[in-house]
Formats: C-alpha cells, structure tokens, sequence
C-alpha cells in the first residue's frame, strides 16, 4: 500500500469543527445547508474505470457541528463548501485507493448529520432523516444515469452503512436482482426484509456482509445491539472459527514505518462481534462518541485487502452466474 493512501485514511476519524461561510436556510430552528443538485458533476466523486460492475460507496460520518457566520450552530455537511468537503472527498478517495480495483466507484456528497449527532438517540433521529432523503436521491440519480445497467455493489461504513440500509428496504426488486452484495460495515443489523440476506460464505450474491470489530465483548459503540448477523471478513466464516489477520495496525502512519500485527480475528457468536486479538496501534479511538477497545474507525483500514479481493470475486461469481443462466 503506497503511503499517499494511507494518508488519505486520516479523514476516516476527522471531525470538521470551525466557522464556515456557507448558504443556508431555516427547519425546525436549525441552519440547513442547500440541498445537493446531483446532476452537478461536483457533487460526486466518480472513478469510471470501464469496469463490469460499480461499487455505490455511502461515505461515513467526516463532518462535526460547526459555527456559522451569524453564530448558529450548523449540525449537517455543506456539499458545496470546500472546507467541509475536504474530509468527505479524503474518505471517498481513501475508500476507492484501498478497495475499488478494476470496478467502477460512486460516491455521492451529501448532507450528513454531524457527529454530535450521535451522542444521543434523538438528536440522531431528528437529524438522519435529511441525510437518508440526500442519497435516496443520489442513488436514483446514480441508476437512472451513471449505472448503465451494469450490476452493482452498495457499501457503507457506519452512519454511511446506516443510510444504505434505506436503500436496500427500498428498491424494488428488479434492481435488487443487478445488485451483487451490500457491504454494511460498522452497524449492527436487527431489521428483517426480504432484501437483507446475510451473507454465508466468501462468493454468495444479493447478500449483505456486516461485522462490528472490538477487543472484547465489553467495548460496544454508544447505541449498539447484538447484530443478528456477522461474517467473518479474514475466512469469510459465520461461525467462531478463528483467522489469522496480518497487517500493518494504522492508517494514520506510512506503512512502511510500521511493523505488521499478526491478530486473531474470530466472531462472538453470542454478540455478534468481530473479536481481534493482537492489535497494537493506540490512535484509534473515535472522537466524542468513541470506547477504548472498540475498533470502529479501522473497520476499512484493517481488512482492506480481504473486502477489496471479495468485492472483486462476489461480482466475478455475479457475471458468471447469470451467464450460465
């Protein structure tokens, strides 16, 4: 991995905090950012590779409350202000560096709620609901005008995992047969529909993959629940069976002034959680919101070659599949 991708990775544990000018207007007594015009080239980050299949990538939360010129508060991105797009281009760029390969990425700005957001329940319920109807529309956009038919891949990291999950209750079912897995890394996954399939080995299509990574059982997110469903990222097992993890702990160093982990990665079956064992970087812990132990912010970062591997083979497997048929 070249040290300039691994720079990029700082954006996934950033938190924009300043004082931004930016256009909004008022809801509810909240400042609101203008709404993103999707048929705005700027409002998307888009690696057209000419590949056989896309990946549609949901960015995770990179933006924190942020104070206004008039001295209000503002709680969502502004997509059309440069200095809070900063953070949310570095992951979309990170993500597609470490896992896109030969397939085609997409991946929308949008609105998304702060990380104060998440300090309580209703703070995120009254909030998510504007970030949700961003990407329902970017996802529409994105089918109607940039997919071309092609099969498809929805991924998410945590709030990002969150909003994808939407998705896929949502679209109908003929959209669903082109798509080849939903990856929803860092959430837990409770809800039952008949689009949400959990994924039961490393090449299984219209599937979902979701796993939640700690060092025990006892260093859960703010919020999380027992996830009915897990699989295991390093030997794509759904059961306890343990994997050998090697690789280099942080995405915040250049990889080559790091010496590589050797980690045991196995699922707690009762919880659902990714336990590994073996991990030594210290500057993981997610601001405001973040448990020592729990590895939220390196969900992407530690099993980057497996996911971009996987996401490379589910959709190999998707094409030869309905070729045969």
């Amino acid at each position: 991995m070249k040290t300039k991708g691994v720079i990029l990775l700082v954006a996934f544990i950033s938190a924009v905090v300043g004082i931004i000018g930016c256009q909004t207007k008022q809801t509810q007594n909240e400042p609101i950012p203008a709404e993103p015009d999707y048929q705005d080239s700027t409002q998307w980050y888009v690696n057209n590779r000419q590949g056989v299949a896309d990946i549609f990538y949901i960015i995770s939360t990179e933006t924190g409350d942020y104070v206004l010129p008039n001295g209000e508060t503002c709680h969502y991105a502004d997509t059309y202000a440069d200095s809070l797009r900063i953070p949310l281009y570095g992951e979309m760029l990170g993500v597609d560096t470490l896992l896109s390969g030969r397939l085609n990425y997409y991946s929308p700005y949008y609105r998304q709620c702060s990380l104060q957001s998440f300090e309580s329940d209703s703070l995120k319920s009254a909030r998510f609901p504007l970030a949700l109807g961003d990407v329902r529309r970017a996802f529409s956009h994105y089918l109607k005008n940039m997919n071309g038919g092609r099969p498809f891949i929805l991924a998410g990291f945590s709030q990002g995992a969150h909003i994808m999950m939407e998705l896929l209750k949502e679209i109908d079912d003929d959209t669903f047969s082109r798509m080849v897995a939903a990856y929803a890394i860092g959430i837990a996954i409770n809800d039952s529909d008949r689009h949400i399939v959990a994924a039961k080995s490393a090449d299984d299509t219209g599937v979902t993959i979701c796993y939640n990574s700690a060092r025990d059982t006892s260093c859960t997110m703010r919020g999380w629940t027992k996830s009915r469903m897990a699989i295991n990222p390093v030997n794509w097992r759904t059961d306890d069976i343990p994997a050998t993890l090697v690789t280099e702990p942080s995405p915040l160093l250049p990889v080559a002034e790091q010496k590589k982990d050797t980690m045991t990665v196995h699922i707690d079956k009762p919880s659902g959680l990714l336990i590994v064992e073996g991990y030594t970087a210290q500057d993981y812990l997610l601001p405001l919101i973040g448990v020592e132990g729990n590895y939220h912010t390196r969900e992407i970062w530690l099993y980057r070659d497996q996911l971009r591997e996987n996401m490379a083979l589910r959709a190999d497997r998707w094409i030869q599949t309905r070729t045969i048929n």
